[in-house]
């Protein structure tokens, strides 16, 4: 085995959102080990899980018996099952698990391990290329090209992954488990290895920007990359290791020399003349008069909830302007909520602000009334039997972008009257009294990866001409309404498992 010469950095950080960092790493440029984890699980049982990934992994690669693949295929496999032990030992970490990347280097290439969502890019001569391949749905989509790098990071389920370490056993060599790559890792090329905490903020440009910029200081390049996911929002754990070859550096500019004639610089001087004419006659004409104010105004982000600079959510929409977002401390909310046209308003961490029905009514939770373009984000709306709600979300003529909510016991989930725009994605609406969802008025809004469970009348019902679009939702333990025209398409492009098996679990998606 021949060694290189590496130089190579990592840190990780809990982000500006979570309270706890899931996150961990191992760095050992002497043996060429390099590994990011990401735990799944949330509080304590996501650091655990990388806490032990991290210790049975490192282990088995130290112990340099088998070709490099085994030892990588044997190292997670080991650590997989570990997890998986632990938890079934401690009720308290029931479902944590993990994703990771890892790389040996050696003999002039990198060998890859992965599962799940992290990500290891190669940085060199001014390019950077994605060695691995996301295992979630909107990162195949993203490797499909049929989303944008942009459309992906934005995306209401970018956080689901469909391959874990941890959450069922496995062997070295299971299919659909481990992914492993060989790359060449020439002395004048980076690898860069990272959670989703960066790759969801940060654009690859960016990255190979900031790598080839600081390159002979890896240390330098990760505390930016950290920092600027943190600038982007920091709504994740954010960990990255870096890797350089001894000749790395950054790809020499191109110089262009200027090319001009005589003419050329005759017809220059020309336009600088009549340039300098024109602006001389404003000048003149305009000396006396006053300047006009500019006011510069921008998209504004306001905060809402205890200690926050609005002490209630109804408090910040009457503030907030077309363009502004409304954003959410995490707690429960007894308010009645009424959307306004092209305000986004979202919880800050999500599914961890709640929205109950307000003292002395039953009315809806939110409400919108001739609304556009606005946006509804990341909420609870919770009905019981001490707060019941008609309704958790009653829109009428709308168009709101809906988008990992969930609804849990109210009437009638949410109701859609007529309207255009609307669509509602990624959300789970469950064990309610009525239809978990009520289109009617002609209204044909989009529906796509969502869950309806144990809904008592319909889970989905279209009535009265209305033609929702739906793509890749389940349907478990309710009815489906739609016009027969349309029920074979449904049935085609999403789930309706029967009442009497077993569901498949839906993706398992990271406590964000």
């Amino acid at each position: 085995m021949v060694k290189a010469k590496l130089r190579s950095a990592g840190a990780s950080d809990p982000g500006r959102v979570r309270r706890n960092n899931e996150d961990a790493l191992h760095l050992d440029p002497d043996r060429g080990i390099f590994l990011v984890v990401d735990g799944i699980g949330g509080q304590a049982a996501g650091e655990k899980a990388a806490e032990i990934a991290v210790s049975r992994i490192r282990g088995r690669l130290e112990r340099q018996t088998g070709t490099t693949e085994q030892r990588i295929r044997e190292a997670i496999a080991m650590a997989n099952n570990e997890i998986l032990r632990a938890a079934r030992e401690n009720p308290e970490w029931e479902g944590m698990a993990c994703v990771l990347t890892l790389a040996v280097l050696e003999d002039g290439a990198a060998t890859v391990g992965h599962v799940g969502d992290s990500r290891l890019y190669l940085i060199r001569r001014g390019e950077i290329t994605k060695v691995t391949h996301d295992h979630s749905p909107v990162g195949q989509r993203e490797d499909n090209r049929e989303l944008t790098e942009a459309e992906a990071m934005r995306h209401p389920r970018r956080n689901e992954v469909f391959r874990d370490v941890g959450s069922e056993e496995h062997t070295p060599d299971d299919p659909d488990f481990i992914e492993v790559t060989r790359v060449a890792f020439d002395p004048d090329a980076a690898l860069l290895i990272c959670s989703d905490g960066l790759s969801d903020q940060v654009p690859s440009a960016a990255i190979r920007e900031t790598v080839e910029r600081r390159a002979g200081d890896p240390e330098l390049a990760v505390k930016e990359l950290i920092a600027a996911a943190n600038e982007a929002g920091g709504k994740d754990n954010v960990t990255v290791v870096l890797v350089e070859g001894e000749a790395f550096k950054a790809p020499a500019a191109v110089a262009v020399e200027p090319r001009s004639s005589g003419i050329a610089r005759w017809l220059l001087l020309l336009l600088l003349v009549a340039l300098a004419a024109v602006a001389g006659g404003y000048y003149a004409g305009h000396l006396t008069a006053p300047r006009p104010v500019v006011t510069a105004t921008g998209p504004r982000v306001l905060v809402a909830g205890s200690g926050a600079q609005f002490a209630s959510i109804a408090a910040a929409l009457a503030d907030a302007h077309p363009g502004d977002t409304v954003e959410v401390l995490p707690g429960e909310y007894r308010e009645e909520v009424r959307l306004s046209d092209r305000i986004t308003l979202r919880s800050r961490v999500p599914l961890e602000a709640s929205l109950r029905a307000p003292a002395l009514s039953n009315g809806p939770a939110v409400i919108a009334e001739n609304v556009h373009n606005a946006r509804f984000s990341g909420f609870r709306l919770v009905g019981d039997a001490q707060l019941p709600l008609s309704a958790g979300i009653v829109l009428n003529n709308s168009g709101v972008e809906i988008d990992n909510v969930e609804v849990h016991g109210a009437g009638i989930g949410i109701q859609v009257r007529g309207g255009s725009g609307t669509s509602l994605s990624a959300s789970t609406v469950e064990d309610c009294l009525a239809e978990g969802i009520l289109i009617t008025g002609g209204a044909s809004p989009w529906i796509s990866h969502n869950i309806f469970r144990r809904n008592k009348g319909a889970g989905l019902a279209a009535r009265d001409g209305a033609r929702p679009l739906l793509r890749d939702n389940l349907f478990e333990k309710n009815a489906v309404e739609l016009p027969p025209e349309l029920m074979e398409a449904a049935r085609s492009t999403n789930t309706f498992p029967p009442a009497s098996t077993t569901q498949r679990q839906a993706p398992r998606g990271k406590k964000k």
